[in-house]
């Protein structure tokens, strides 16, 4: 498929989710999937393709080490909106091998360890899930992180074979995700009311205090410009 994707970035940059979540179902048809991790950007994202097609294919990265809080509002997206969100799980000889090697909670010893358990849990899992498709659908906002500020609602995804990368909610701000949210009664994550805006991996995700950034407890043992897990990087 063909498409000028610089002028559909800036055709729908002035477009809200609900557009170009349209266009996108519209465009790619079964070859488009939205990458689910519970957060409250992806449960909006969920109200709003549920909205426009039940049938949209929306997937989750299961990597094993996920909070009981995260499959409870798994559960209650499915039994809402009448879908079926899709498990993708790491390959189970690389992580036995993985933490034979360096233990359960490798990623504390160092950057290199911690990339390489997102390698494996996610990255990967990523990879298989998106194999055969043209675009991707993700909650990604410009305010979530200094490594997020230039993102478009429509672009390139190099990372991923240059398939098209779609960011409805790229412009939102927080306050809009949990007015969207309360308004429509969406079912979100309950560890967001104890203070945990960014939600990943229990052992690397924690509360924030006041102040603190939104991505704060994600990785908070290393640099911001490295809290990410390979599933966002540009090339």
């Amino acid at each position: 498929m063909k498409l000028d994707v610089e002028k559909l970035a800036k055709e729908y940059e002035g477009k809200n989710a609900h557009e170009v979540v349209k266009w996108a179902l519209g465009t790619f048809k079964d070859k488009v999937a939205m990458a689910n991790s519970f957060g409250a950007e992806d449960v909006v994202l969920t109200s709003i393709m549920a909205s426009i097609d039940p049938r949209a294919r929306i997937f989750t990265l299961d990597t094993g080490r996920l909070p009981p809080e995260t499959y409870d509002v798994w559960q209650k997206l499915e039994d809402k909106y009448g879908i079926k969100i899709i498990p993708c799980f790491p390959d189970r000889e690389a992580v036995e091998k993985m933490v034979l090697e360096k233990g359960p909670n490798l990623f504390y010893q160092s950057l290199e360890a911690r990339k390489l358990c997102c390698n494996i849990r996610k990255v990967e899992p990523l990879k298989r899930a998106l194999k055969g498709m043209d675009a991707w659908i993700t909650g990604l906002r410009r305010e979530q992180a200094v490594t997020r500020t230039a993102i478009g609602k429509i672009e390139i995804d190099p990372t991923q074979g240059n398939i098209v990368k779609i960011n409805p909610l790229a412009d939102w701000t927080e306050a809009q995700i949990w007015n969207y949210i309360k308004e429509n009664q969406v079912p979100y994550n309950a560890l967001h009311d104890r203070n945990y805006p960014s939600i990943g991996c229990a052992p690397c995700t924690r509360a924030v205090k006041p102040g603190e950034d939104v991505r704060a407890g994600r990785w908070w043992w290393e640099l911001p410009e490295y809290k990410e897990c390979g599933l966002h990087a540009k090339k």
